[in-house]
C-alpha cells in the first residue's frame, strides 16, 4: 500500500527562517488605518469633536475597520490567508483543553478591570466612595432613566445589578470586539510571528494603539492629554495586547481574545462607579488606561513568564 503524505502542520510556528508576508501586512494596516481616519473625519470636521451626540456611532463604526482590513487581504491576496478559518483564528480551538483560556478571557480580565480603581486609590491617585457610592449616583443621574431607577431602588441594589451585568457583558461586547480582534490578534499577530513571539505581541499592540491616534487627538480616552494620549494608548494596547495575544496563540482562536476584550470594555467603566463624584479624574493616572491600571496586567504577564506559559511553547 502506498504511504500517504503526512498532513501539514497547521500550527502557527514562529520559525526564524519563515519570511514576513509584508504585502499582506501592509495591505491590512493601510486599509484599517485609512478607514479609521476616514470614519473619524466627520468628528474632526465638527466643532464638537467627540462631544457631539452622534460621536458614538462613528466610534462604533470605526471598530469594524480591522475586520474590513482582513477581508481586503482575503480579496486581493487570498493566498496569504489560506486556509481562511485556521489562519485568522475563527475556529474555537480544542475542548475541553482550552476551557481555562476562555474563562481567563471572560472572568480573569474582568477581575483585572475591577481591580484598577483600588490600585489607583492605593497609590493615592484617586479617592473612592464605597460608603455613599456618590460616583455611581452621579453616573446614574446622567443616564436616561437613571433618576427613575434611583427613585425606585436603593443605589446599593442597583450596584448589585451592575455586578450581575458584568457576568454577561463580555459576551455582549464581543459583538463589537470581534471585529477588532479578528484583525489584530486573528490576522496580524500570526503574520508577525516570524519575528518571534515577544516582538510580534508588542508590535501588534503598538500598531493597534497607533490606529486609535485620530480619535485620541480629539480627546478620546485621554481628554486631559490628547497628544501624550497617543503614547499612553500605545503602551496600554501593548500591555493588554500581550494578554489577548497569549489567549490567541495558546488556543488558536480569537474568541477568548474577543471575550477578554469585551470584559475589559465592560469592567473599565467600574472605576466611575466606586470613585468619589467630586474628584477630578485623570485617565493618564487612573482607570485601566492609566499607569496604575497597568500594574495588575503587568504582574499577570510576569506570572505567566515565571510559570513558563509565555511565550507559548507550541502556538496553536
Amino acid at each position: 500500500m502506498q504511504r500517504l503524505p503526512d498532513q501539514p502542520d497547521m500550527r502557527l510556528e514562529a520559525a526564524p527562517s519563515k519570511s514576513i508576508d509584508a504585502k499582506a501586512i501592509c495591505l491590512f494596516y493601510a486599509v484599517t488605518f485609512a478607514l479609521g481616519v476616514g470614519i473619524s473625519s466627520p468628528l474632526w470636521a465638527s466643532r464638537q469633536g467627540i462631544s457631539q451626540p452622534s460621536a458614538g456611532l462613528f466610534l462604533g463604526a470605526m471598530l469594524f475597520a480591522p475586520a474590513v482590513g482582513v477581508l481586503a487581504v482575503r480579496l486581493l491576496l487570498p493566498i496569504s490567508v489560506v486556509p481562511f478559518v485556521q489562519t485568522t483564528g475563527l475556529g474555537i480551538g480544542k475542548w475541553p483543553r482550552d476551557l481555562g483560556y476562555w474563562l481567563f478571557g471572560w472572568f480573569g480580565l474582568t477581575i483585572i478591570g475591577l481591580a484598577a480603581p483600588f490600585v489607583g486609590a492605593l497609590f493615592g491617585m484617586c479617592h473612592l466612595d464605597l460608603e455613599n457610592l456618590s460616583g455611581y449616583h452621579h453616573l446614574l443621574l446622567e443616564r436616561p432613566g437613571g433618576q427613575a431607577a434611583l427613585a425606585r431602588f436603593p443605589v446599593q441594589t442597583l450596584l448589585l445589578i451592575q455586578f450581575g451585568s458584568l457576568l454577561v457583558a463580555p459576551g455582549i461586547n464581543a459583538i463589537l470586539t470581534f471585529a477588532e480582534e479578528w484583525g489584530w490578534r486573528g490576522f496580524l499577530l500570526p503574520k508577525l510571528l516570524p519575528l518571534g513571539q515577544w516582538p510580534a505581541l508588542i508590535l501588534t499592540g503598538t500598531l493597534w494603539g497607533l490606529w486609535y491616534s485620530p480619535v485620541i487627538l480629539l480627546g478620546y480616552d485621554y481628554p486631559l492629554h490628547p497628544k501624550l494620549g497617543i503614547i499612553l494608548m500605545i503602551i496600554f494596547c501593548a500591555i493588554f495586547g500581550v494578554l489577548l495575544g497569549w489567549l490567541r496563540l495558546a488556543t488558536g482562536s480569537i474568541w477568548p481574545s474577543a471575550f477578554g476584550h469585551g470584559a475589559l470594555n465592560a469592567a473599565g467603566g467600574f472605576f466611575y462607579v466606586v470613585v468619589a463624584a467630586d474628584r477630578p479624574i485623570d485617565t493618564a493616572q487612573v482607570t485601566i488606561l492609566g499607569w496604575t491600571g497597568w500594574i495588575c496586567p503587568l504582574l499577570v504577564i510576569l506570572l505567566l513568564v515565571v510559570l513558563k506559559r509565555l511565550p507559548v511553547a507550541e502556538p496553536s
